[in-house]
């Protein structure tokens, strides 16, 4: 577990996340690595000696653009919004591609296993929630804590999803520009790619979803796990491959 630094301002309801997720309050000053910053404005992950941190923010940013200017329109081809699809992202992340399915309308269960993305996650959906133009959105979207590959069969038991969605971590090229701050982070935070874990979520999404997986990758990266899609929608950075369900028994 990563520390948790929590300032005189932060919120009774941002600690009680954070304490849901197992991170307590410590004394001692973060000198080194990354660290959970509990302030006024939330939950950040953080690195010390640097400036930079990371929310999961619904409310600005970016995803305010996409909220107000419109965006998301390749994902949101990728689960065929249209049929209102409930969907299962199953590499929560910081919930940005979920945010956008659900300001489209439809229901999405968030699945992530590292607590610290979690607690992010969790902290973020709070604050949207208080804001009345997120509201609606986030009052779509639950988050399960846990392992895809043990949580999917019970949400698939339990919700009959139409589409499961992957975007797992991809490892950053070695000839690429600078990774951006806030993938960094989340590279140390939860690692890289492993691709044997990568066939067994691929499997366990097949084996989940009743219509489609649609899986983000990197527009020129190589296919998950080595398996080739039925087919994909393409953007100017990144696809969605789609992947049809297992054959069920």
């Amino acid at each position: 577990m990563i520390p948790l630094n929590a300032a005189a301002d932060a919120p009774a309801a941002a600690l009680a996340i954070a304490q849901d997720y197992g991170f307590r309050p410590s004394e001692n000053p973060v000198s080194d690595g990354l660290y959970l910053l509990a302030d006024a404005e939330g939950i950040s992950l953080c690195q010390a000696g640097e400036k930079g941190r990371v929310r999961a923010d619904f409310t600005g940013g970016a995803a305010q653009y996409r909220r107000t200017k419109g965006g998301g329109e390749l994902i949101a081809k990728a689960v065929n919004h249209t049929a209102a699809p409930l969907v299962v992202d199953a590499t929560g992340g910081l919930g940005r591609d979920a945010f956008v399915l659900a300001a489209h309308g439809l229901t999405v269960h968030i699945i992530e296993r590292h607590p610290a993305a979690a607690c992010l996650l969790a902290d973020g959906l709070r604050r949207a929630l208080a804001d009345g133009q997120t509201a609606p959105a986030a009052a779509r979207i639950t988050l399960h804590h846990g392992d895809a590959l043990d949580l999917l069969p019970c949400l698939a038991a339990e919700l009959h999803p139409d589409v499961v969605c992957l975007d797992p971590m991809y490892p950053a090229r070695q000839k690429s520009a600078a990774v951006k701050k806030e993938m960094a982070y989340f590279h140390q935070l939860i690692g890289a790619a492993q691709p044997q874990n990568d066939a067994a979520l691929l499997a366990a999404a097949r084996a989940a979803a009743a219509k489609r997986i649609a899986v983000k990758r990197p527009r020129l990266g190589e296919n998950l796990a080595g398996e080739a899609p039925a087919y994909r929608y393409e953007g100017k950075s990144t696809r969605f491959d789609i992947y049809l369900p297992a054959a069920k028994p």
